[in-house]
């Protein structure tokens, strides 16, 4: 991505009601995050129907849509871009399984994208169990959107977030393991595809 102190300006002249700064803002983040959404859908091809464009798309819709929203800084943005990502990705979930009426959206949890032996789950017990692990830790949600729904790198978050590379693996592996935790208890994890 593009050097934070110049995204962290023309976010601060968007918040302030610039709408030229949104016009310089779009071609700075866009390819970047279009090269995230492509590291996401390609772990989950075969079960994911957006196409990394149409989740760009989709997500700047989301946020851009009807007004400016209002950032902090470029680690607000990407934890922000983090969670709409996740919301589309769910919401595309849901409609699979309400025509399907059965499997849903099946998504890999690893530390490495595409690692085979990876539990699969389904992205709707995902999002229930990021909803529970949300009202006990936020941040752990965050790493968790970054990593796996924006297809973020630990190097990536940490910049985006301020932190050492070493915090966030040990904030990933953490919150990884919390969920892994929750998922197991209420019996949604299914074997590894092979």
């Amino acid at each position: 991505m593009e050097s934070a102190p110049a995204i962290t300006l023309l976010l601060r002249r968007i918040r302030e009601g610039d709408r030229a700064a949104l016009d310089a803002l779009i071609p700075l983040v866009y390819s970047e995050l279009h090269r995230l959404a492509v590291n996401q859908i390609r772990a989950d091809r075969a079960n994911l129907t957006l196409q990394p464009t149409a989740l760009i798309h989709e997500a700047f819709l989301r946020l851009f849509g009807s007004s400016a929203p209002s950032f902090e800084d470029r680690a607000h943005f990407l934890g922000v871009v983090s969670r709409v990502m996740r919301q589309v990705l769910v919401d595309s979930a849901r409609k699979r399984q309400a025509l399907k009426r059965a499997g849903g959206l099946r998504v890999t949890l690893e530390d490495v994208p595409g690692a085979a032996g990876s539990p699969v789950v389904d992205l709707l017990a995902i999002d229930q169990a990021l909803e529970r692990l949300g009202r006990e830790d936020p941040r752990m949600v965050q790493l968790i959107e970054m990593r796996f729904f924006a297809g973020m790198t630990a190097e990536e978050t940490a910049e985006a977030l301020g932190d050492s590379v070493h915090v966030v693996r040990h904030g990933i592996r953490y919150a990884l393991a919390t969920l892994r935790r929750d998922l197991d208890t209420s019996g949604t994890f299914a074997p590894p595809a092979r």
